[in-house]
């Protein structure tokens, strides 16, 4: 379900090189808010962006759901509203947008550095951060966590391992069966894989391969609901498919998208046009 050949792996990096030399877009609509986290669990201040909807500063008492959205391998937190018009999109919805830092860390705890940890310091740190510091509506009802790419693999594997926590989850050309990649297999990106979840059969690569994940899934029920697209060009195209197939046999409550398309910024940005729309209606029939 998971193959690794030298020509997808060539693939891999000459598209993921791409994605990260894309041409910034203007950005109009909302502000951009730079911030800041203290984190202790990385030992460091950890940057992340925020986009408060209209009308934040003027309406006091109103609260708003939050939308989580992650970056991809060789990206930072800065992708999503420099590469896309996000903050065009975002301005007739009534979200708080968080853009977190996730650097190459495939948004999980490494054991091989005592301070690379970067499921728990979204988890533990930063939600929590962004509910004290912002006018959220601070419950799993009115939470949801997106990505591309590396991150469509972490926003489904935190949908997985933490469904107590969002109501939705969405990927965009997710990355699920990176985990498995070596140096020996993958060559440049398998060795950051290594350098990350540490030697095959590790247990870091056990807790976060979606695909043991799902497998283990005993109420379909609690989980968040899944968001899948994959444009019909992209190297990751079968294992999107693979999942797909995944979830239905799991019975897990989806969508699954396939679209024209690459492994490329140009796809999405459409994908998170659309996913704004997605997650709107999905929050207004939760209420029904």
């Amino acid at each position: 379900m998971k193959p690794c050949r030298s020509l997808f792996i060539l693939a891999v990096v000459l598209a993921l090189a791409a994605s990260s030399h894309a041409q910034a877009a203007t950005a109009t609509g909302l502000p951009v808010r730079e911030e800041k986290l203290a984190s202790k669990l990385m030992a460091r201040e950890m940057p992340y962006r925020v986009l408060l909807p209209a009308g934040y500063e003027t309406a006091k008492a109103e609260r708003y759901p939050v939308i989580y959205l992650l970056h991809g391998l060789y990206g930072h937190y800065t992708n999503w509203t420099d590469k896309t018009k996000i903050a065009e999109y975002a301005a007739k919805y009534r979200f708080i947008i968080v853009t977190p830092e996730g650097a190459d860390g495939w948004y999980v705890d490494s054991p091989l550095a005592s301070h690379e940890n970067y499921e728990s310091c979204i988890v533990k740190e930063l939600i929590p951060e962004i509910d004290a510091k912002f006018r959220t509506k601070a419950d799993r009802d009115d939470r949801i966590i997106a990505g591309l790419s590396m991150g469509g693999y972490g926003a489904l594997k935190f949908g997985l391992k933490y469904p107590e926590m969002f109501t939705l989850v969405g990927s965009f050309s997710g990355a699920f069966g990176t985990s498995e990649f070596t140096e020996k297999t993958a060559g440049e990106i398998g060795k950051k894989v290594d350098s990350v979840y540490g030697s095959v059969g590790s247990e870091t690569r056990r807790a976060n391969d979606v695909y043991l994940l799902l497998g283990a899934v005993k109420d379909v029920k609690a989980l968040p609901f899944v968001y899948l697209s994959i444009g019909t060009e992209d190297f990751l195209f079968d294992s999107n498919r693979s999942l797909d197939a995944l979830l239905i046999k799991q019975k897990v409550p989806h969508e699954y998208r396939e679209h024209p398309g690459g492994h490329e910024w140009g796809f999405w940005d459409d994908q998170v046009r659309e996913f704004l729309a997605v997650s709107e209606r999905h929050l207004a029939a939760q209420k029904k």
